[in-house]
């Protein structure tokens, strides 16, 4: 598949299981997170990647105790909820974003850059055939998940990336009409 292929048909899947990529693969796709756009050099993107069962059964029971922290005792059923999160796949990669403090480069500047690293990795992930899907939530937004995971008050959970091989067929994208986004101005 060429570049503008790959590009043009992108498509989430969220259905997805075993195989992972293996640690070549894995290089590939993380090397192409590297290379977002970055003004200035700042890399402001840090990478927790949980693959795992012990690891995905840590990051669920991270989600129930930041909720739980907020909320209070949850009843079994949103707790086996949270609890299965992770489960949603294979691997979850959480995308931060470091924000460094810059004249030049804005925050808002800094998370696009993290945005763009994570979308690279969905689409290195499609070049070797294997799919994803890019989650928030209310839990990327939760302050207790951040404490637990490490990352500092001031930055932010950009989000979820749930890597794997797709379970079900990945759907064509809806064809949109570019005249809908774009306005050229004369």
């Amino acid at each position: 598949m060429n570049a503008i292929e790959l590009l043009t048909s992108r498509s989430s899947c969220s259905k997805l299981e075993l195989p992972l990529p293996n640690s070549e693969q894995l290089d590939i796709i993380y090397r192409s997170a590297l290379r977002a756009p970055d003004h200035a050099g700042l890399r402001p993107w840090k990478f927790l990647v949980y693959q795992s069962p012990e690891a995905l059964k840590k990051l669920g029971e991270q989600f129930v105790a930041a909720i739980e922290a907020e909320e209070g005792p949850l009843d079994s059923a949103k707790k086996d909820k949270l609890l299965a999160m992770p489960n949603r796949a294979p691997m979850v990669i959480v995308a931060i974003a470091e924000y460094q403090s810059h004249d030049k480069v804005p925050k808002i500047e800094q998370a696009i850059s993290c945005g763009c690293a994570v979308h690279g990795m969905l689409l290195a992930a499609q070049s070797l055939g294997f799919a994803g899907y890019w989650r928030t939530g209310p839990l990327a937004f939760n302050a207790n998940l951040k404490t637990q995971l490490g990352v500092k008050p001031d930055d932010e959970i950009v989000g979820f990336l749930y890597l794997g091989s797709p379970k079900i067929s990945v759907n064509k994208p809806d064809q949109v009409e570019v005249s809908d986004f774009f306005t050229v101005i004369d």
